[in-house]
């Protein structure tokens, strides 16, 4: 399903969740009535075709959407992307990526070329950081950071053109919140593209192409899937940029096993309800943290003194499980002794799933524009399924023993 499509009939984003991506001819058997709910798994290499003519034919037209060469997908990895297209009004098509890194990677080859200057968030995701420092740069593409808060587009731009602003909002580790539709409006005034990691709200709490941005990405990994058991990223973009957006990843061979487009999409049928508690049990938590000794400050975008606030309570609507609290003094080894001995909390990379998770993170060796201080070290939390009382039992403990620590 296009962008252009979307919302004709009325329905509202809980009912697209559990009934986008499901055409008749993925879910029946032809001159069957009826049907199944959820399109099969299609595993798929070689396609065959009825003759010479034939093979010929379906190589001289589009291959979107339609049996070619396992390369280029089949139904059950076309079903998931037109359902995360509904997801966002104005999309013209999705394409899937085997990571959110791969999905970022993609985006940013098929937007810029040698010569070009890219403004990247301060904020940014690590690994999106390390792919223009360390690809980006051997290509010819200069990256300036810019603050979150305060970009100053209009100096950047003094300094020379400005090809495309990418945009994390909020950032994953330091949870500053942007303006969005300002940063969007002054880009399309200015010709510039705009790229935005919506990972930590999806597209059902902040529609980011509805809000102005031309190409939304998101590792899936996280909420879409859900469950901690598929790597997969997507790239969502309007009719300007799909098609480009497209042939680029068809260039580089990237696409998505029909296993996991299958899982992934069995995780977005259950966004509404997974993330309704995961906001819950995150803002439980997040409260009573604001309170503790030994807590300097709480970072979460639902809370009036997280940076960016009124951009989230304008631009939002909803808060998800991730965010990062700052203790009050102390030293590394007294944050290991709060995070090692948590027992509902799993200590490892990644979020969005059923699991609870504790990170420590260090903001300032990610930062270039602006400065990073805190009264003590970070710790990141995503707050899974888990009974919050017991979660903040866990956590109760946990300071404890920082505090005998420090």
């Amino acid at each position: 399903m296009s962008g252009k499509d979307k919302g004709k009939d009325g329905r509202k984003p809980l009912t697209q969740l559990v009934q986008a991506g499901r055409k008749p001819e993925w879910t029946g058997m032809p001159g069957q009535p009826g049907g199944i709910v959820s399109p099969p798994v299609w595993r798929a290499s070689t396609i065959l075709y009825d003759d010479v003519a034939h093979l010929r034919q379906a190589a001289a037209s589009s291959t979107h959407e339609r049996l070619f060469y396992g390369r280029k997908g089949t139904p059950t990895a076309w079903s998931l992307a037109d359902a995360l297209t509904e997801m966002e009004p104005g999309a013209e098509g999705t394409m899937l990526f085997p990571s959110g890194v791969a999905a970022i990677a993609c985006a940013l080859m098929a937007v810029l070329k040698p010569g070009d200057r890219l403004l990247m968030v301060d904020s940014a995701y690590d690994p999106t950081r390390s792919f223009c420092t360390q690809m980006l740069s051997q290509h010819g593409v200069e990256t300036v950071y810019y603050d979150p808060q305060a970009p100053d587009l209009d100096a950047h731009l003094a300094a020379g053109p400005i090809r495309a602003i990418f945009l994390e909002s909020p950032g994953s580790l330091t949870f500053e919140v942007q303006d969005v539709p300002a940063i969007t409006a002054w880009a399309r005034a200015h010709g510039v593209v705009t790229l935005m990691d919506n990972t930590w709200a999806t597209p059902l709490y902040f529609p980011a192409m509805a809000h102005g941005v031309d190409i939304a990405i998101l590792a899936c990994t996280k909420y879409i899937v859900g469950h901690s058991d598929v790597m997969m990223g997507s790239v969502t973009a309007n009719a300007d940029w799909f098609g480009k957006i497209r042939q680029t990843a068809y260039l580089f061979g990237q696409m998505v096993s029909p296993d996991d487009a299958w899982l992934a999409a069995r995780g977005l049928r259950t966004l509404g309800v997974r993330l309704a508690q995961h906001r819950d049990g995150a803002l439980a938590v997040a409260r009573w943290l604001k309170d503790q000794p030994g807590v300097a400050r709480v970072l979460h975008p639902a809370l009036p003194d997280c940076p960016g606030h009124a951009h989230w309570s304008r631009d939002f609507s909803g808060s998800t499980g991730l965010f990062t609290f700052i203790l009050d003094g102390g030293d590394d080894a007294a944050r290991a002794a709060l995070i090692d001995g948590l027992a509902h909390f799993g200590i490892g990379y990644s979020w969005g799933g059923f699991e609870s998770l504790a990170l420590p993170v260090d903001p300032a060796r990610y930062r270039s524009a602006t400065r990073w201080q805190a009264a003590g070290p970070a710790v990141r939390l995503h707050i899974g399924l888990e009974d919050p009382a017991d979660l903040i039992a866990d956590l109760d403990a946990g300071l404890a023993r920082f505090r005998a620590a420090c």
